[in-house]
């Protein structure tokens, strides 16, 4: 049995490599490019010469895909102009050449802010051909298991793809602890309680949300096992009417049951799930096992 591979502690390039075929990942705009943020040099800011972001193509078990990785490393992963055009054209690129998918490792604490003006409106160009791919039939894929998450305007452009996958490491919202507890105080949202962030934005609180549709361990392998079946699983990766009336349904249906409930523990012993108290402790074999009996029970109900 080969030895796991942290996804979590790897970088943007070195999950690319481990994650696709070995040898078939192909870079555009590689760092030799030298494209970099206009705006940074000019706050005296470091640069990256990748501006924290690899796109590229590749093969996954022989499906050719288009895929972007961003470096958590690198201003955690923060999108500017550069870093957004990149993602946006990478997948108007998928579009127009046909990818059978366009697989996204997001790891990201929003916007940057040294160029947030340019970069929100980046990441909204990014939404735009996120969606645009979604309709013209190539499906989109996320994966989530970085330590920076996916938070502000990249939480929402992985909940505009088709499947996303996490590991319990990895986290997922719209704003991240430290600016809930600066908005509205530590009484809202204490951001150095470790155990309520993950318990609040982690994978299998997402999970169980419906916002993520499948945990992995945290090792690249088996991100690579889910994302091939993600990609092979998709039969129609364009959004109709039908799918965002029952996306709103879900999200009105969870509203009603779990909408008086603060603590993610309430909402999960309210779904069912045994022992939700232990529920962080378990591993992922355990968990998806204890998960499938609560859906099992609801729909036997």
């Amino acid at each position: 049995m080969s030895r796991a591979v942290s996804y979590q502690e790897a970088t943007a390039r070195e999950r690319l490599q481990r994650l696709f075929d070995a040898g078939s990942f192909e870079e555009f705009l590689p760092p030799s490019a030298r494209v970099i943020s206009p705006h940074l040099g000019q706050l005296n800011a470091p640069v990256s010469f990748d501006d924290g972001v690899v796109v590229g193509r590749a093969l996954l078990g022989g499906v050719p895909v288009y895929t972007a990785a961003q470096e958590g490393a690198f201003m955690g992963g923060a999108v500017g102009e550069v870093h957004g055009a990149k993602l946006t054209g990478l997948l108007r690129r998928a579009v127009r050449e046909r990818a059978a998918a366009v697989v996204l490792l997001v790891e990201s604490g929003g916007v940057r802010l040294h160029e947030a003006n340019a970069g929100l409106i980046a990441v909204s160009e990014v939404m735009r051909a996120l969606l645009d791919a979604r309709a013209a039939g190539v499906p989109v894929v996320v994966l989530v298991g970085g330590a920076n998450g996916a938070f502000g305007g990249m939480g929402i452009v992985t909940r505009c793809a088709n499947s996303i996958i996490m590991s319990e490491e990895g986290r997922l919202a719209m704003s991240g602890p430290e600016v809930i507890e600066t908005a509205n105080g530590v009484e809202e949202f204490d951001s150095r309680d470790r155990a309520l962030v993950w318990r609040t934005t982690g994978g299998k609180h997402r999970y169980l949300l419906g916002d993520a549709d499948r945990i992995v361990n945290d090792d690249i392998a088996a991100f690579r096992a889910a994302a091939q079946e993600a990609v092979a699983a998709v039969t129609s990766a364009a959004l109709t009417l039908e799918a965002l009336e029952a996306e709103q349904r879900m999200l009105e249906r969870r509203l009603n049951d779990y909408g008086k409930l603060h603590e993610p523990a309430d909402i999960w012993r309210a779904m069912g799930m045994p022992d939700a108290d232990n529920l962080p402790m378990l591993d992922v074999d355990s968990f998806n096992a204890a998960a499938a009996q609560a859906v099992a029970r609801r729909q036997g109900a």
